[in-house]
């Protein structure tokens, strides 16, 4: 039995819920608790899934939404290994378990990426073989053929999940194949590594100016309840972000930005144009083409943490 269309359009958005405390690794001596995979249900339609810092330091936010003939994964994590991260069990619980609410004949399921960078694909051989699934490949040509775009990355594109009709549009410049994915559901604005509140890597100053230009005259024109990007990476202390590889983020800030921010992004990148080097703001870290010198010191800080680390472990 196929039950009825739900509608993903009257209502838009949704009342969902960000109130949770994300977990952001442990010391060592309590780290084993943690689950790989943290999930949080934002609405019973809306899942933001987390890959735990005990896993791999990066653990980015992956985010599932469901439509009436279709989910889509966006992201797959950095690890690979399903024993220490299984994300497609997780994700086939929460597929089963959404069927069993509404069920279908058939359900699709696209795994697809906010970019193209290791730490956001590493799990994406779980999928291989997996019944009615297209995983899309992280080739900004591959993801420009399969969203449909003709004029990448100025345009805006269509996916419909099944009446939940998402807008994406590509956002260059941190990575060649990055998108930003608008769901009128939720509200969120997914903008996955482009804006979030910790280190903004930048390889293409120029594309990423123009598209956080298009991002902010996009989010002008649609209700935002929620910019999400992959990582949290700033400390609560404004201007102030945490070692690179830190397994434990105590005090961390939420991973919701809001238009404000994002604007504030786009304005922070458009004051230091030409100047490259580290730009220091207080919710996010601006790495403009970042120098050889610039990326040592970050590496260095990042090694300090962990000879720290494994001192008071030992």
């Amino acid at each position: 039995m196929t039950e009825r269309p739900i509608d993903f359009v009257t209502a838009a958005p949704t009342a969902g819920s960000l109130d949770v405390t994300w977990i952001h690794g442990a010391p060592s001596r309590r780290r084993a608790r943690d689950p790989k995979i943290q999930v949080h249900f934002y609405e019973e339609h809306t899942v933001i899934l987390r890959q735990s810092k005990s896993v791999h330091y990066e653990a980015p936010f992956i985010y599932l939404l469901f439509g009436n003939d279709r989910a889509l994964l966006l992201d797959t994590g950095a690890t690979a290994d399903p024993g220490l991260f299984p994300l497609r069990a997780t994700v086939e619980g929460l597929i089963a378990d959404w069927l069993g609410r509404h069920p279908r004949e058939r359900y699709d399921l696209v795994v697809a990426h906010t970019h193209g960078h290791g730490d956001h694909v590493a799990g994406d051989a779980q999928f291989a073989g997996r019944p009615d699934t297209t995983v899309v490949s992280r080739e900004p040509e591959a993801v420009a053929q399969f969203f449909g775009f003709t004029r990448w990355p100025d345009q805006v594109v269509t996916l419909d999940l099944g009446g939940r009709v998402l807008e994406v549009t590509g956002s260059p410049g941190h990575q060649r194949a990055a998108v930003t994915i608008y769901d009128p559901w939720s509200g969120f604005l997914l903008t996955g590594d482009t804006v979030l509140p910790g280190r903004l890597y930048v390889e293409d100053f120029p594309l990423f100016l123009a598209s956080l230009d298009g991002m902010v005259k996009l989010a002008g024109s649609r209700t935002i309840t929620h910019v999400l990007g992959c990582h949290v990476e700033m400390t609560s202390q404004p201007g102030r972000d945490y070692p690179i590889g830190a397994t434990y983020q105590p005090g961390e800030r939420a991973p919701e930005m809001t238009t404000s921010q994002l604007t504030a992004v786009r304005d922070a990148a458009a004051s230091v144009a030409g100047h490259r080097g580290v730009h220091t703001f207080d919710d996010f870290i601006i790495y403009n083409e970042p120098r050889r010198r610039d990326l040592y010191k970050l590496v260095a800080r990042g090694l300090g943490y962990r000879i720290r680390t494994f001192l008071l472990r030992s």
